[in-house]
C-alpha cells in the first residue's frame, strides 16, 4: 500500500483551497479578455464596448444569465466524461461521438413510448441515453484493453461515425412525415420533456450534472476506488503489482465516462430540442475535452471553467449583432484562454524556483 498512499499524497487538487481555486480561473478569464481586448483594438473596434456588451448581456440580464446556464448545462456534463477516464490514464476524445449515440437511443425510447408519464418516460429515456453512450465507449477501451487500437485514435474516428448513425435514423426511420424544411424527428411528448425553471430554458439537465460533479469530486477524494484509479493512471505498472484490476478500471472508467455523454444528449435533446435533428450539438464534446483538459481534471475547476467558456460562446452571439464581427471572434477568445491557461504552470514553476 506504500505506493497507493504515494500517489495519494501527489495529487494536488485535493489539498487546493476553493477560494483560491475561483480566484484562479477568475484571473485566467480576466487575462483573457484583456488580450483579446487589445485584439479587437488593433482590428479599429472598441474594445472597451465589445467587452461590456460581452459581460451585461451574458451576466448583466436574467435572460442572458439563463442563457449561459443552458449552455452550460452540456459542457459540464461532457467535460466530467473527460475527466473519470483521464484518471486512469485514458484520454477521451469521443465524448461528442458518445452524446450523439446517448441522444439516438433517448430519442428512440421517447418516440417508442410517448404515452407513458414522465416519471416513468424520463428515467427511461436517461437510462437509454447512459446505455448508448457506455457501448459506444466500451469499443474503443474494449481495444485498448486487449492492447490493439489506442484509445485516442479510436475514440476521435468513432466521433465522425455517430453523427452520421444519428442522420440516417433521422432522414429514415424516425423521420417526421409533412415536415418539408428540415429533418427530423416528431416532437416528443410532453411528458418526453425535462422540466424547466423559473420561466426560462434552464431544465432538470442542470441539477443531474452538478449532481454528477459531486459524487466524482467524492468518488476521487474519499473512496478506494478514487485512490485505486489514481493508482492505475499514475504508475500502471505498480498498481499491477498491488492487486489491482487495471483492465477492469479502464473500461469502467471509459464506459462510465461515455454513459455520462450519453445522458448529456439525453438532456440536450429532451430539455431543449424536445426532438432530435442531425448535428444538434455544436460541438460540446470537444468543447468538454478542452474544459477538462483546462481544469487538470479538478471539480471545481471544471464547474468554473464551463461557465467561462459558457460565456465566451454566448459572446460569440452577442459580438455578431453588437459590433458586427464574425463568430470566428469566438475562436479567438477560446485559443486566447487555452495559451493563458497552458502560460500558467511555467509561471508559478519560476515563482517556485
Amino acid at each position: 500500500m506504500t505506493t497507493l498512499t504515494q500517489i495519494h499524497s501527489k495529487i494536488t487538487w485535493i489539498n487546493k483551497k476553493p477560494v483560491q481555486e475561483v480566484l484562479r480561473y477568475l484571473a485566467i478569464f480576466l487575462v483573457a479578455f484583456i488580450l483579446f481586448g487589445i485584439i479587437l483594438w488593433l482590428a479599429g473596434k472598441n474594445p472597451v464596448e465589445a467587452i461590456y456588451d460581452t459581460l451585461v448581456y451574458t451576466l448583466g440580464t436574467p435572460g442572458g444569465f439563463s442563457e449561459v446556464i443552458v449552455k452550460m448545462i452540456p459542457l459540464l456534463f461532457t467535460a466530467i466524461a473527460v475527466a473519470l477516464p483521464s484518471r486512469v490514464g485514458l484520454i477521451n476524445v469521443g465524448a461528442e461521438g458518445q452524446l450523439y449515440i446517448g441522444a439516438l437511443t433517448a430519442a428512440s425510447a421517447a418516440l417508442a413510448l410517448p404515452d407513458l408519464p414522465a416519471w416513468a418516460l424520463l428515467p427511461l429515456m436517461a437510462g437509454a441515453g447512459l446505455l448508448g453512450g457506455a457501448l459506444w465507449a466500451f469499443i474503443p477501451v474494449w481495444l485498448r484493453a486487449r492492447g490493439l487500437v489506442n484509445e485516442t485514435i479510436s475514440t476521435l474516428l468513432m466521433n465522425y461515425i455517430a453523427p452520421a448513425i444519428v442522420s440516417f435514423f433521422v432522414y429514415g426511420p424516425l423521420r417526421a412525415t409533412g415536415v418539408a424544411s428540415a429533418p427530423q424527428t416528431p416532437d416528443f411528448s410532453l411528458s418526453a420533456r425535462l422540466p424547466a425553471f423559473f420561466g426560462t430554458r434552464i431544465h432538470l439537465g442542470l441539477i443531474i450534472g452538478l449532481l454528477i460533479l459531486g459524487i466524482y469530486w467524492y468518488v476521487m477524494k474519499y473512496t478506494r476506488w478514487g485512490l485505486e484509479m489514481r493508482a492505475v493512471g499514475g504508475n500502471p505498472q505498480s498498481a499491477r503489482r498491488n492487486g489491482i484490476p487495471i483492465s477492469l478500471y479502464l473500461i469502467l472508467a471509459m464506459c462510465i465516462g461515455g454513459a455520462i455523454a450519453g445522458l448529456a444528449g439525453m438532456s440536450e435533446i429532451s430539455g431543449i430540442h424536445a426532438r432530435l435533428r442531425p448535428n444538434f450539438s455544436p460541438g460540446f464534446g470537444y468543447t468538454g475535452f478542452l474544459i477538462n483538459w483546462l481544469a487538470f481534471g479538478d471539480p471545481l475547476g471544471i464547474l468554473l471553467m464551463s461557465f467561462i467558456i459558457a460565456i465566451i460562446t454566448s459572446g460569440g452571439d452577442i459580438l455578431q449583432l453588437s459590433q458586427g464581427l464574425p463568430y470566428a471572434v469566438l475562436n479567438i477568445l477560446l485559443a486566447i484562454t487555452l495559451y493563458v491557461v497552458l502560460a500558467k504552470p511555467s509561471f508559478f514553476e519560476r515563482k517556485k524556483a
